[in-house]
């Protein structure tokens, strides 16, 4: 098992990643709890104890339930089962559980404490660490939302074990992200050590900038490269890509558009498409994706300051770049199609 601190003061929490580390819940829940709501998902099986009376919460799955409605029918649920402020949400689960249950807790009686179980790949890397939580609207992905960092975070690999290939897959769209984050190949590692070094590398980001301050370059906002497009494409394809497979493509246009920029050359860009490559990602548009749409989405994207803004790759890193001219998105959207 290897243990992983966020740092944030009075509000640090573990990461615990490893086999069988979910049999540790009961040790990381405050001991004054005496109810665990645990939110979770029909198809979702993993056995845990958290050493106290529970029950059961169940959400729809796919991105169309990650809505206000979701969380309105979670804060009611728990109301009438009479679930208070010193009690305690657990989120087993993929992204969409810890996003919407942790946006729940973090509402509910004006925050309840959360623990979170991820299940999946990319709740491992990514939507389970770092306290932000939210759901969508039409008119984009994760527009509602509040920061509310949970008490621990335990990711069980052995979760991983029966997890489809598809959403396996999407999982490695996160982590590929952290290869242009990261200072060593993280294709190098085996998957556990992988997983370990993603969320080393988010923990230590979201301890310098939790809450993403919009003027810096180089803060929390780097979390984000590829989710530019990638959030873009889930909206346009109405959810047929999943996040990590849209995350993929991103990070395949921003090393296009990093290039037309002249920010990085063609050799970055081949070791952008070597990683993409080794997790099976695609690197191009899906067929009749609208442009228009695509670039108008990307102007809403959370980042967006004073016209499109993008993560990028350049001789720094990878950093926030506002200000980009639509012609270049634009040509970088056909250099992809």
């Amino acid at each position: 098992m290897t243990t992983i601190e966020v740092s944030l003061g009075g509000r640090s929490y573990p990461v615990l990643v490893g086999s069988g580390v979910r049999t540790e819940l009961a040790g990381v829940l405050p001991p004054r709890a005496t109810r665990a709501a645990i939110v979770t998902q029909a198809n979702i099986e993993l056995a845990i104890d958290p050493g106290r009376e529970h029950r059961r919460f169940e959400i729809a799955d796919g991105e169309a339930n990650k809505t206000l409605t979701a969380v309105e029918a979670l804060c009611r649920a728990w109301a009438s089962w009479g679930l208070t402020r010193a009690d305690v949400v657990v989120a087993v689960g993929g992204g969409l559980v810890t996003d919407v249950a942790g946006f729940a807790a973090a509402a509910y009686h004006r925050g309840v404490p959360v623990v979170h179980i991820p299940t999946t790949l990319l709740g491992m890397v990514d939507a389970a660490i770092g306290g932000k939580t939210g759901v969508n609207l039409p008119e984009g992905k994760n527009l509602v939302g509040a920061f509310w960092q949970p008490l621990a975070v335990l990711c069980d690999t052995d979760a991983l074990a029966t997890l489809p290939a598809r959403q396996l897959r999407s999982g490695q769209g996160e982590l590929a992200k952290y290869h242009f984050l990261a200072p060593t190949d993280l294709l190098a590692l085996d998957l556990v050590d992988r997983i370990a070094a993603a969320v080393q590398i988010k923990a230590d980001v979201v301890a310098a900038d939790e809450r993403e301050d919009p003027t810096s370059r180089r803060g929390r906002a780097i979390l984000n490269y590829g989710h530019t497009l990638g959030h873009a494409l889930e909206v346009e394809t109405g959810h047929d890509l999943l996040h990590g497979e849209a995350v993929g493509i991103g990070l395949a246009y921003a090393a296009a558009l990093s290039r037309r920029l002249g920010r990085i050359d063609d050799a970055r860009v081949a070791e952008h498409h070597r990683v993409l490559a080794a997790y099976e990602l695609d690197t191009r548009l899906p067929a009749g994706v609208d442009h228009d749409q695509l670039v108008s989405l990307m102007g809403r994207d959370k980042k967006a300051i004073g016209g499109l803004t993008f993560v990028l790759d350049g001789p720094a890193g990878v950093e926030v770049v506002p200000g980009v001219a639509e012609p270049d998105a634009r040509a970088a959207l056909e250099e992809i199609t």
